[in-house]
């Protein structure tokens, strides 16, 4: 979890990408977004420059100056002033820069998706993508090595998404890649289901049934757990025929499991005692 010192600095930095693009137009968020993005590929790839646009020692200006003197003249000036705000500000650990700088570079992409009206199509998409990656072990093996060269999974999931999804769900597909702080593939894709859901005041409901449930099922469904959590619900809902019967539902750290499969296994437990 981020400091809260990394988490006042990402505030400032978001606070000020939100001022500057607020008459941007999704293109133009889209571009920031991907030079944002390069830029958090450039801390990634340098732990010095790093631990240098960390340093306690020197004060924020002088470590927002290194970084626009990296930056002059290579990307936009609402990339450079978002992130040198951001390293303006106070980490405690060189990693949170780079989380903190991938998170803005996501903020502006889901911005660009939400002046098109699409955010929740690309929830849906990433959701979606992230069944189809664990329903085939061989793909999910692929995409989750960690230590194989980023560029052919980037190409494998470009040729995988390309015309079937919103150009944001792909390239968030992408970031995922790369582990969305600090994340495993898979774990990152769940995690931009959820900011992006966070982004339309929206709490995740993950739902596993044995058969598809009906509209009707879905929205009753949805409305107790709204009524539950105090705030709009989304449900992604996973077809899993093993689990035999019943409904198991997941939000944030709460699991509520009365599937067949599990009543199967507790009695199977009581039995073996």
């Amino acid at each position: 979890m981020a400091s809260s010192v990394s988490r006042e600095a990402y505030g400032e930095a978001s606070d000020q990408l939100a001022a500057n693009t607020a008459a941007a137009t999704a293109p133009q968020l889209a571009t920031v977004a991907d030079e944002i993005l390069s830029v958090a590929g450039l801390l990634r790839a340098q732990p010095r420059l790093r631990r240098a646009l960390t340093d306690p020692s020197r004060p924020g200006s002088d470590r927002a100056g290194l970084l626009r003197s990296l930056l002059a003249g290579k990307v936009s000036e609402t990339t450079v002033n978002a992130v040198a705000a951001l390293v303006a500000g106070r980490f405690s650990r060189p990693s949170e820069l780079l989380d903190a700088a991938e998170r803005l570079g996501v903020d502006a992409l889901l911005a660009s998706a939400d002046r098109e009206g699409k955010l929740a199509d690309v929830e849906d998409e990433l959701f979606r993508f992230g069944q189809i990656v664990s329903g085939d072990s061989q793909l999910a093996v692929t995409l989750s090595d960690a230590g194989a060269p980023v560029e052919p999974r980037v190409k494998l999931v470009q040729d995988l998404l390309k015309g079937k999804v919103h150009g944001v769900t792909g390239r968030l597909a992408e970031v995922a890649l790369t582990g969305f702080g600090g994340r495993g593939f898979q774990a990152s894709l769940t995690r931009l289901v959820e900011v992006t859901a966070a982004k339309r005041d929206r709490e995740v409901a993950y739902v596993t049934v044995a058969k598809p449930l009906t509209d009707a099922d879905e929205q009753s469904l949805a409305a107790k757990l709204s009524a539950l959590y105090g705030r709009e619900v989304s449900l992604k809902v996973d077809v899993d025929p093993s689990v035999l019967g019943g409904v198991s539902v997941r939000v944030g750290s709460d699991l509520y499991d009365g599937t067949v499969l599990r009543k199967l296994n507790q009695a199977k437990q009581a039995f073996a005692k």
